[in-house]
């Protein structure tokens, strides 16, 4: 060590200075930690040096531009300009407003001349502004900035049931009991400007927030408000809506190795010597063949007579049966020829023949039908008249 500090002194009352090109060898292969830390030790010691770093690190407005979001819809440019100046000189500072309507759309820009001034700026990224909770975060890193979080889930609640007259002030005051907030306001109508209340707080850590959740007094502008983690009020809001009836169909599986177009699969391997999606060769168009004309004429409708068919008749028959007639013939006669009473009257076969019927052929035999007519035989005065149905 004691050779080194010699030889440097040495080379320095000889005026011998090391040129570019060897301060660039000996540099490559150090670090990034190690040359960061060497521009900070020359930097702090030589003026010059420290002018130069701000200078090249300037340049880019990249690393000075900030975006601000949570901004009332009230605030101007110039408030925002005012609320940020005390980091720093500024370039540029406005309110991004609707091209239509021309209400601000609750963001805008902040750039600053200096990077270092931007840095300041991010070490203290809240800011209350018209009674609102303002957030910046670098432009480069998006709308969202630090919403991007991974614990963000753990630390951002949603505040319930709060009264009209409960300000973002207000809000922010209560809460900060738990612990120090990141983000908080009160949401406002965007054309109305009044509370539609509920409103947002963001804490630093998820211990603070916890400690909001579980604490048991939630009581704000004299009402009971509700507090909650703002991913799961989220989640419930965003649920699709279904009739009822309709059960939601979920999305199919598909086999293993088979990979969906616009998705990514983790955990699934390819088979070897195989490619999805397969292509799918190309058969030529079918085409049907040219209709024939029929040899026959197309045969028109034929129309034919409805039919009904007739029902049995049901009740007393209006003409009697040629059995029940040849019957009464038989019984007629005999009284009128014979003047006998109806109880010495020969009886009926009583013994039906095979098809069911009484034995006609006796009674043939004995009264033939041609000395059976009604009008052959000449009934006495004191004689009945036959009955109607004979």
């Amino acid at each position: 060590m004691e050779d080194l500090k010699k030889r440097k002194l040495e080379e320095a009352a000889n005026g011998e200075c090391p040129s570019k090109e060897e301060l660039r060898v000996l540099i490559e292969p150090l670090s990034k930690a190690q040359l960061i830390d060497l521009l900070a030790k020359l930097g702090s010691q030589y003026p010059s040096i420290a002018q130069e770093i701000k200078s090249i690190a300037s340049v880019d407005p990249v690393h000075r531009k900030l975006f601000v979001r949570g901004l009332a819809w009230n605030t101007t440019s110039e408030t925002l300009r005012v609320a940020f100046q005390e980091h720093g000189e500024i370039e540029e500072g406005a309110v991004i407003h609707d091209k239509n309507t021309g209400k601000s759309r609750g963001y805008g820009f902040i750039t600053y001349k200096y990077m270092e001034s931007t840095q300041q700026a991010l070490r203290a990224p809240s800011k209350l502004i018209d009674g609102r909770l303002a957030v910046c975060n670098l432009a480069c890193e998006g709308l969202s900035g630090s919403s991007s979080a991974p614990d963000l889930a753990q630390r951002k609640l949603y505040i319930g049931s709060l009264s009209p007259e409960v300000t973002s002030e207000m809000l922010l005051n209560y809460f900060s009991r738990h612990g120090e907030i990141e983000e908080g306001s009160v949401a406002y109508d965007k054309d109305t400007n009044e509370s539609r209340g509920f409103g947002f707080v963001t804490y630093k850590t998820s211990e603070a927030a916890k400690k909001a959740i579980d604490d048991q007094q939630k009581t704000l502008g004299g009402r009971n408000i509700i507090v909650k983690y703002a991913d799961s009020h989220k989640s419930k809001t965003s649920q699709t809506s279904f009739s009822p009836g309709v059960v939601p169909m979920a999305a199919l599986p598909m086999a293993s190795g088979y990979v969906q177009p616009g998705k990514t699969h983790l955990g699934t391997t390819l088979p070897v010597g195989y490619t999805y999606p397969q292509t799918i060769a190309s058969y030529p168009s079918y085409q049907s063949p040219p209709s024939v004309p029929s040899p026959y004429a197309a045969q028109g409708h034929v129309p034919y007579p409805t039919s009904f068919a007739k029902k049995d008749q049901l009740g007393i028959p209006t003409q009697p049966s040629k059995l029940a007639l040849r019957s009464c013939q038989s019984i007629i006669g005999y009284i009128l020829t014979s003047h006998q009473p109806l109880n010495s009257l020969p009886a009926r076969d009583a013994n039906p023949d095979p098809g069911g019927h009484s034995s006609v052929a006796a009674e043939e035999a004995a009264f033939p039908p041609s000395s059976l007519s009604v009008s052959s035989i000449a009934a006495p005065s004191s004689s009945p008249a036959p009955p109607s149905w004979c």
